[in-house]
């Protein structure tokens, strides 16, 4: 018999609540994002799981239960409190991780990416995961961009929310007025006109700011910047998905800093 049956037990609120604006806590769904979240040393709370789990994740279960408490649920129940159609069997909530700016900028030379109005969260996440691919040092959401823990971007992220410094701020003017008090050159991307990133120098201490799908950057933070750059692109194309601009930038950046 699961230890939860019942779909109006209070735990399946407090799951759902951690779905949506849950500042505190965050709503993993998944065996990957599990294990991936234990590896990197987040705080879990609660685990539920529905159904016998394969011998690897009997294993993870083993780890978290000896700091969180683990629950067996009803098919009912896991459909409840999971925010997916097709729920993987396993929910769990999770502290959220805090960072500063200085845990952006403290590996030098600093590579930093500002998105600024991304309200895709599958987007944000996409974001943060190029970032930790191409070795950029950390993620400034800023304005109204998605929550990098809103479940829909832990998942696109694919773990990597739980390893890179990202800051949620609200004022993107200031955001960018830190870093430029920080000593970090801010480059805009803007469709076309701008500088090809082949011809700019991304050595030094930098800032990518990247805009929100449609709209882009705002004028007051294009001309903000110490300078302003475009993604070369072939035949009719205007531009990139903003999680694939930020991917190419990234690692134009990493070619650039390790001279492959």
């Amino acid at each position: 018999m699961p230890d939860i049956t019942s779909r109006q037990h209070p735990l399946v609120k407090i799951f759902k609540a951690a779905a949506g604006n849950d500042h505190g806590r965050a709503l993993l769904d998944g065996w990957h994002l599990l294990r991936e979240a234990v590896d990197a040393g987040i705080a879990i709370e609660t685990v539920l799981v529905a159904g016998r789990p394969t011998d690897d994740d009997a294993v993870l279960l083993d780890r978290v239960a000896r700091d969180s408490q683990v629950l067996s649920v009803s098919t009912a129940v896991m459909d409840a409190a999971s925010p997916v159609r097709t729920p993987a069997g396993v929910v769990a909530l999770a502290r959220r991780r805090s960072w500063t700016l200085q845990d952006l900028l403290s590996p030098q030379p600093a590579l930093v990416v500002v998105a600024v109005d991304i309200q895709d969260p599958g987007n944000t996440g996409a974001i943060i995961r190029s970032a930790e691919a191409g070795a950029a040092t950390g993620v400034v959401l800023a304005g109204a961009s998605a929550d990098a823990w809103n479940w829909k971007a832990l998942r696109a992220a694919m773990g990597s929310t739980f390893r890179v410094p990202v800051l949620q701020q609200p004022d993107a003017l200031a955001a960018t007025a830190s870093l430029r008090t920080a000593g970090i050159r801010l480059l805009a991307t803007i469709p076309r006109d701008g500088a090809s990133m082949y011809d700019l120098n991304f050595r030094a201490p930098t800032a990518l700011l990247l805009g929100g799908e449609g709209a882009g950057l705002s004028l007051d933070l294009i001309e903000s910047a110490d300078d302003w750059l475009s993604i070369p692109m072939a035949g009719s194309v205007e531009s990139l998905n903003v999680a694939v601009a930020a991917g190419v930038l990234v690692y134009e950046a990493q070619r650039q800093r390790t001279g492959a």
